[in-house]
Order: structure tokens, then C-alpha cells, then sequence
């Protein structure tokens, strides 16, 4: 498995280019967008992103035009209580025919890590833009901690999200009995115990990211450092095909960066990423700086580009870039 870990990483020698007659798109795709997040349904692309006090969703069937799709408003923060400050990480799930948002929040009372969590959100319309939210209340975590997400291995769903445990920031998985409601106890599969994930004065290991291989493997790519570091970067877990994600053991984690900073392209502290399946393709959305020392405010924007698979199954990330690239 490091094997192919190293191999994978070692192909990203390049950023992608379009080819003659490809679609293409313009990276960053908006000037802002922190946290992004696209989930494709029915040739439609649903986008969200940290707003702080809101949940808002763009829709369009062209992401070379996302900036011209207007952002409405699918909900807002209360004036006070446990999910009324710090909304952040939101993402937008189909599930079993309804829709889910998972969103990061603090009491504006007391606005710090130990009273951070992660909460949902559930629609029945066919349309986010339409129907109902309903509040289905705070994930019951065993930890305070941020950046929910979720997916499946076979017929059993599985959540995943950083808690906090001491100093450090990290990776846990636990089972859910519905999309809102965990069941068990949780394992944690990932510590900040490499150098490059203890950049800008914090150990951090935080939005993990599910990616399926094409051979079944499993793979959730993580942020890791500070994110006011330029040294904020994608690191990489994967297990067999057929692995339990619950087992620490069934993940290995790839030596280094699967997507790092590059002046040489305008990109400064890549991270916070989800991935999503178009034309039968693998895409990654991150956001990211243009510029060093920019820290981690709104003013990180978010580049799409293409994953590539090894012969092996593992995923190849493309250089970040700015400008042109191929679009889904």
C-alpha cells in the first residue's frame, strides 16, 4: 500500500491541462468560498461554502458559469444558542431520496473549540432549492469537534469528522443508524503524527473528504496544519477494497502532501476539499490562497480539478493551479 501511495504521489508532476475541444473552467471558479462543497444530481451541480451565518446554495448545470448562479438562502443562524455562531463546512447529501446538510456551529455565547459540533439539516423535496429544512439537531459525537461528513462501505453508513482530543485535532469514523442519528462507539483512524501536519503553531487534522476508488478501495483525503499556514495542505488515508473503516489498521496514510502550495502556479494553502463524480470522472473542489500569508479568511476561493487513477486504484491529484482547466 505505501507502494502505490508513493507512486501515486509521484505522478503529480504537471498541472491538467483541457484537451482539443474539452470543456474548461477558470480556477478559482468565485473570488470567495472557503470550505467548498459540490454535489452533482441530474446533470445539476449544487455548491455550498462557509458564509458564518447562513446556509446558502448555488445550483447551475455549468460550473465554467457558477459565479453567474445567485446564492439563495436555505437557512439562517438563530440570534442566540448552541448552533448560533460560527457556521461553517456545510455539505449537501442525497440520501435515500432526500436531501441532508451537515454544518459546523458554536454557541455564540461561548465561541470556541470546546462547544463546536456538527448539526443536520433534512429536505424531502426533490429540489434543495425547494421544500422544507428541517432541524434533526446536533450529531451526538463523543467529542466536541467540526467538518461532518458521511458515506457508505457496502450497506452501512459511516460518518466522519475531526474532534478535538487534547492539543491535537484528528480523524474519527463511527457508524450511523441514519443520517442523523450515530450508533456505537467512535475510532479514531488519524493523529497528527507527521511534521507537515503540525505547520502554524497547531497539530490539526481536520475535513475529511470520502473518495471510492474504481477497484472499491476507500480513501478520505484531510487537511492538515493550521489553516492560517501557507503550509495548509491535502493528506491522504486509503484501505483495501473490502477493508472495516472502523479499524485504525485499515488505513494508511501517504507520506506526505497529495496537494500542497504552489507559487509557481498562484496557489498558497490548498485545503478543505470535497470530491465529486461527473462524466464518469473524478473531481476535487479545495480552496485557496493566490498569494502567501493570507491566512485562512474569505478571501480563500475555490479551484476545481481533475483526479486521475493509477493502474493500481490509488488517486492521482493534479497540481493546484490557477487559470484554465478541463471542466466537468
Amino acid at each position: 500500500m505505501i507502494r502505490a501511495l508513493v507512486v501515486a504521489l509521484a505522478c503529480c508532476a504537471a498541472p491538467l491541462m483541457a484537451a482539443e475541444g474539452q470543456r474548461t473552467l477558470v480556477n478559482p471558479v468565485l473570488p470567495s468560498g472557503p470550505d467548498p462543497w459540490i454535489v452533482e444530481e441530474g446533470g445539476t451541480f449544487y455548491y455550498m461554502s462557509t458564509r458564518g451565518d447562513r446556509l446558502a446554495i448555488r445550483a447551475t448545470r455549468d460550473l465554467a458559469r457558477l459565479a453567474d448562479a445567485p446564492e439563495q438562502v436555505v437557512w439562517r443562524a438563530p440570534a442566540s444558542g448552541p448552533n448560533s455562531a460560527s457556521i461553517w463546512a456545510p455539505e449537501l447529501h442525497r440520501i435515500d431520496g432526500r436531501w441532508f446538510i451537515y454544518y459546523t456551529a458554536s454557541d455564540k455565547a461561548a465561541d470556541d473549540d470546546a462547544h463546536r459540533g456538527i448539526w443536520v439539516l433534512e429536505n424531502r423535496d426533490a429540489d434543495p432549492l425547494r421544500g422544507e429544512w428541517v432541524d434533526r439537531g446536533r450529531m451526538r459525537t463523543q467529542r466536541p469537534g467540526i467538518d461532518g461528513t458521511t458515506f457508505t462501505v457496502g450497506d452501512t453508513r459511516y460518518f466522519a469528522y475531526s474532534p478535538y482530543v487534547g492539543p491535537d485535532s484528528v480523524i474519527a469514523v463511527a457508524r450511523m443508524e441514519n443520517p442523523w442519528t450515530l450508533v456505537g462507539e467512535e475510532t479514531i483512524i488519524a493523529r497528527p503524527d507527521q511534521t507537515w501536519e503540525r505547520q502554524g503553531g497547531r497539530q490539526i487534522l481536520e475535513g475529511p473528504a470520502f473518495l471510492r476508488g474504481p477497484d472499491g478501495g476507500l480513501h478520505i483525503a484531510y487537511s492538515g496544519s493550521a489553516c492560517w499556514s501557507d503550509d495548509y495542505a491535502l493528506g491522504l488515508l486509503s484501505a483495501a477494497p473490502g477493508s472495516d473503516p472502523m479499524k485504525p489498521g485499515s488505513w494508511h496514510k501517504a507520506p506526505r502532501p497529495v496537494l500542497s502550495k504552489s507559487p509557481a502556479t498562484n496557489v498558497w494553502a490548498p485545503g478543505h476539499n470535497g470530491f465529486f463524480k461527473s462524466g464518469g470522472r473524478s473531481w476535487v473542489i479545495y480552496h485557496a490562497n493566490n498569494a502567501a500569508k493570507l491566512g485562512c479568511g474569505p478571501q480563500r476561493a475555490p479551484h476545481i480539478q481533475q483526479v486521475t487513477w493509477s493502474k493500481d486504484g490509488m488517486p492521482i491529484f493534479p497540481v493546484p493551479a490557477t487559470g484554465t482547466a478541463p471542466a466537468p
